[in-house]
C-alpha cells in the first residue's frame, strides 16, 4: 500500500557549499548552453521546430533512462555488442558525460543511497548540490573503476567514455547542416537544457517528492509527475526496491514508456531478456547490476 511520509530525517551534514567546490572553466559549457537558449528569440519560431525539440527531448530521454540507467548501470537487459555501442554513443549525446562515468556513480549512490557516501542525496546535501552541483563538482571528475568493470572491459566503451564530448558534437553538427540554425537552437540547445534539468529532477526531486510503496532503507518516492517527464524513471521507490528490474511501473496505471520501448525492441530481436521483477521477495545481491 503506498503511503505518503512526512520530512524524513535524513542526517546532520549541512548543505555543500557549492561555489566552493567546482572548476570555474569547466562549468562554462554548462552556463553558456543554458544561456545560448536565448537565441530562439532570433530564430523564427515554427511548429516543426518545437516539434523537433520535443522528438530529440524524447529520444534522448529515451537512451539516457534505457541506456545510462537501466543497461550499463542496472543490466536489466541484454544487447549484443555493436547495440551496445550505439545505445552509449546515443546516450552521451545528451551531454552527460562518460556512460562509464554515469553507470559507475549511479550504482554507487544505490550501494549508499541517502547516506554520507551518497554523492548526491537532496536531504544531505541540498536541493541544489543534487540537481546539478555535483555533476559540476570537480571532485567527482573521476570514477571508481572498479565498480564498472563488467563494462570497462570493452575498449570502444572506455573509448566513448573519454571522448564523451564526440557524440553531441556529431548531433550538433548534424542539426545545423541539415536544418541551419533553428534546428540548432531547437533540437539542440533548447532540448539538451530540458533533458539535463529533467533528467536531473531525479536525483534532486525523487527522494523527497512523492509517495513509498515499499519501505526501504532509503527515501526513494514514486511520483507520476516525474515519470511522465522521464519517460518511466518516476517510479523511483520501486526501483529502489527492485534495481535489477527493467520495468519501473509495476501497476497499469505507472507509465513506463522506456519498458515499453525496450519491449517493442525486443520483439523485433535488438534487445533480449528484458528482467522482470520479483514479489513479494527481494532480488539477491548478484541480481543487482
Amino acid at each position: 500500500m503506498a503511503t505518503s511520509l512526512s520530512t524524513p530525517k535524513f542526517g546532520t551534514a549541512p548543505p555543500v557549499s557549492f561555489w566552493k567546490r567546482f572548476h570555474y572553466v569547466r562549468t562554462i559549457p554548462f552556463f553558456l548552453i543554458h544561456a545560448s537558449c536565448l537565441a530562439v528569440f532570433f530564430v523564427p519560431l515554427r511548429w516543426k521546430w518545437v516539434a523537433l525539440m520535443v522528438a530529440l527531448y524524447a529520444v534522448r530521454m529515451f537512451v539516457v533512462t534505457a541506456g545510462y540507467h537501466r543497461y550499463f548501470s542496472h543490466r536489466s537487459f541484454k544487447l549484443n555488442r555493436f547495440w551496445q555501442f550505439v545505445l552509449a554513443f546515443a546516450a552521451e549525446t545528451s551531454c552527460q558525460k562518460g556512460i562509464l562515468w554515469w553507470a559507475a556513480n549511479h550504482r554507487h549512490h544505490h550501494r549508499y543511497a541517502d547516506q554520507e557516501e551518497d554523492v548526491h542525496s537532496p536531504g544531505l546535501h541540498g536541493i541544489w548540490w543534487s540537481h546539478v552541483g555535483w555533476i559540476l563538482s570537480h571532485e567527482y571528475d573521476r570514477y571508481d573503476r572498479r565498480m564498472i568493470k563488467d563494462f570497462g572491459k570493452y575498449p570502444e566503451l572506455r573509448w566513448i567514455d573519454r571522448f564523451h564530448w564526440i557524440p553531441p558534437i556529431v548531433l550538433a553538427g548534424a542539426l545545423l547542416a541539415l536544418g541551419g540554425w533553428p534546428a540548432f537552437v531547437w533540437g539542440f540547445l533548447v532540448s539538451t537544457v530540458l533533458l539535463f534539468h529533467g533528467t536531473f529532477c531525479i536525483n534532486s526531486l525523487s527522494h523527497l517528492w512523492g509517495t513509498r510503496r515499499f519501505d526501504t532503507p532509503d527515501h526513494s518516492r514514486n511520483n507520476f509527475t516525474l515519470a511522465v517527464i522521464t519517460l518511466g524513471e518516476g517510479w523511483h521507490n520501486n526501483h529502489h526496491r527492485h534495481m535489477y528490474a527493467c520495468r519501473q511501473g509495476m501497476r497499469w496505471w505507472e507509465i513506463d514508456v522506456t519498458y515499453y520501448a525496450l519491449w517493442c525492441l525486443g520483439r523485433i530481436g535488438i534487445v533480449h531478456e528484458l528482467r522482470g521483477f520479483r514479489l513479494p521477495t527481494d532480488a539477491t545481491p548478484e541480481e543487482v547490476g
